[in-house]
C-alpha cells in the first residue's frame, strides 16, 4: 500500500475497499465504519478537512496561531479529514458494586479477578472504557474520531464495536496478521477492566495487564498500514499512560514519530501510569521522556505533575515541563474541584471548576481531554478552552460511570447556562501571584474585578459562556440535522 497515494473521499457510503482498507467488516485489522445515518456524529468523510503544511526534512505539528512558515507551506500539504485519533487503551469496563475493594497483594488480587472472570457478568454491567471515553466525549462535541487499537473477536469485542458504531466513531485495528486474531490465546482477547465500587463509593480497578511484565498485546511489533493512514489523516493523535499496558514502548514511540512526520499534533496524558513509567524499565523511561518532550499538549493532574518533576507547586511544575518540551505548546494541570490551569510560554490561564452534584468521577478526565482537543482545533482562547473542559468533565461527573454515560452536548450546554462556579480566590492568590514573572495571567471570574493591570487579566465568565454557547449550539443544531 502506497501511503502517499491514499485519499479519503467525501462520500459517506463508500466501502472500506474504496477507502484503501481491507474489505471485511468484522476482521480486526480493518477499519470499522459506522454505517447508520443516525450515528452520533457526522461522518469524517463529509467534513471539509484541514490543509496542514509540513517540511520534508523535519517534523511539524499543527499550529493554529502562527501565521509564519509560508516557505514550508509550499513544500507539502496533507489533508486532515479526522479531528482526533486515540492510540490504544480500548477496553470494556465491568462496573460492579462490591462489599470491599480488592486486597493489596498481587496474588490475592489475581485470585480475586479470576473469580470475577469465571463467568461473564450480566451485560447491564458492561461499559466501553479507556480511550473510548475520550472518543465518545469528542464525538458528542461534534469532533470526528478514529480509535486505533485491538479488540478480540468475542462477545466483549463485538460489544465494544457496537458501542463505537452507535456513537459514529471509526475503529481501526492494529494487527496485520488476520490468522493470529483467531487464536484462543487470551492475549488476543479484548482487554477487560474491572471497575469495583465499594459502599463508600471508592473505586478499585484491575485487569490482566496488572499482572504481567509484558504489554497485553506484546505480539504487535509494528504499526499496521491502516493505523499509519489513520494517524496521517487525523489532526490530533491522543495517547495516555494506559496505552503502555497494551503496546510496547517502541510501538508507541513509532506512532508518535510518525505523527510528527505527517504533521499530526500529539496530545499526551501520562495519568497514574506516568510514575510507573518514570520508575520503570529503560525502554519505558526513554519512551516517557520522548512523549513528554515531543507532545504538543500535555495533560496532567497536579499530583502527576509533581511526580514527574519533583516540584510541588503545580504552575512551576507545568512550566518546567513546558521548558523541557521541544514542541510543547500547552501544559494543562487538572486540579479536580479546584479547577484547572493552562500554561504556555507567554501566559498562565486559570478557570475554576463548576459546582455540580458529583455522582461518579470515572471518565471525567477523559471527557476533559476531548474538550481540550475541541478548543485546540477551534482556536478558542485558552481560558475558554479550560472553561469548556471543566464543564464537560463536571457534566460527566453528574452521571454514573463512563463510556456511553459521559457528558452529552445537551448536558454541557445546560451546565454552562447555569454558570455556577466554585471560585477560590485564595488558590490563585497562592499559586498564581507568586509566579507572575513576565507571563500574562488570565483568570476566569464570575464577577469582573476593576483595576486589572497589564499582567493580570480577569475575563468575565458570562462573556466566555455566551461565546461557547454559540459555538456549542451550532454543533448541536448540526447534529440534529444529521440525525
Amino acid at each position: 500500500m502506497h501511503l502517499q497515494s491514499l485519499r479519503l473521499y467525501s462520500s459517506f457510503n463508500l466501502s472500506s475497499r474504496q477507502l484503501g482498507f481491507p474489505h471485511n467488516p468484522r476482521v480486526i485489522n480493518g477499519v470499522f465504519l459506522p454505517i447508520s445515518a443516525n450515528c452520533g456524529a457526522v461522518s469524517i468523510f463529509s467534513c471539509k478537512g484541514l490543509e496542514v503544511s509540513f517540511p520534508k526534512n523535519r517534523s511539524n505539528s499543527l499550529n493554529f496561531t502562527d501565521n509564519g512558515g509560508e516557505d514550508e507551506r509550499s513544500r507539502g500539504v496533507i489533508i486532515k479529514e479526522a479531528d482526533i485519533a486515540t492510540l490504544g487503551n480500548l477496553c470494556v469496563d465491568i462496573v460492579l458494586n462490591v462489599p470491599s475493594l480488592p486486597p493489596p497483594s498481587i496474588g490475592e488480587r489475581l485470585a480475586y479477578m479470576e473469580q470475577l472472570s469465571a463467568s461473564p457478568p450480566d451485560k447491564k454491567y458492561w461499559e466501553a472504557g479507556g480511550n473510548c471515553n475520550v472518543a465518545i466525549a469528542a464525538a458528542r462535541l461534534g469532533l470526528h474520531c478514529f480509535t486505533l487499537g485491538h479488540v478480540g473477536d468475542e462477545i466483549y469485542g463485538r460489544f465494544l464495536l457496537d458501542v463505537l458504531h452507535d456513537e459514529g466513531i471509526y475503529m481501526v485495528g492494529v494487527n496485520e496478521n488476520t490468522d493470529a486474531v483467531t487464536s484462543q490465546n487470551d492475549s488476543y482477547e479484548t482487554l477487560l477492566c474491572w471497575v469495583l465500587v465499594d459502599p463508600l463509593q471508592r473505586h478499585g480497578f484491575c485487569s490482566r495487564a496488572d499482572f504481567s511484565n509484558e504489554p497485553a498485546f506484546s505480539w504487535l511489533s509494528k504499526l499496521s498500514e491502516e493505523m499509519r493512514m489513520a494517524i496521517k489523516n487525523s489532526k490530533i493523535l491522543f495517547c495516555n499512560g494506559y496505552s503502555f499496558d497494551e503496546f510496547s514502548p517502541d510501538l508507541i514511540v513509532s506512532a508518535v514519530d510518525y505523527a510528527m512526520e505527517v504533521g499530526t499534533s500529539i496530545f499526551f496524558d501520562p495519568g497514574p501510569r506516568g510514575k510507573t513509567l518514570y520508575n520503570g524499565t529503560s525502554e519505558q523511561r526513554r519512551a516517557l521522556e520522548r512523549m513528554l518532550r515531543m507532545s504538543d499538549v500535555l495533560l496532567l493532574t497536579s499530583d502527576e505533575a509533581e511526580s514527574l518533576t519533583s516540584i510541588e507547586n503545580p504552575i512551576l511544575a507545568g512550566r518546567e515541563l513546558l521548558r523541557k518540551g521541544e514542541r510543547t505548546k500547552w501544559v494543562i494541570v487538572k486540579m479536580g474541584a479546584k479547577g484547572s490551569f493552562l500554561i504556555t510560554m507567554s501566559s498562565i490561564s486559570y478557570a475554576p471548576a463548576f459546582k455540580v452534584n458529583v455522582i461518579d468521577t470515572v471518565g471525567c478526565g477523559d471527557s476533559f481531554v476531548a474538550a481540550i482537543a475541541f478548543g485546540f482545533l477551534h482556536n478558542l482562547p485558552t481560558v475558554s478552552t479550560l472553561a469548556l473542559a471543566n464543564a464537560v468533565g463536571a457534566a460527566t461527573a453528574m452521571g454514573c460511570g463512563a463510556g456511553r454515560n459521559v457528558a452529552t452536548l445537551e448536558n454541557v450546554i445546560e451546565l454552562m447556562r447555569v454558570s455556577n462556579l466554585n471560585e477560590d480566590n485564595g488558590l490563585w492568590n497562592e499559586l498564581l501571584l507568586e509566579n507572575l514573572d513576565s507571563a500574562e495571567v488570565i483568570l476566569l471570574s464570575k464577577t469582573i474585578i476593576n483595576g486589572s493591570n497589564d499582567q493580570l487579566k480577569h475575563v468575565s465568565l458570562q462573556k466566555v459562556v455566551n461565546e461557547l454557547l454559540l459555538k456549542l449550539e451550532a454543533v448541536w443544531e448540526k447534529k440534529m440535522v444529521t440525525s
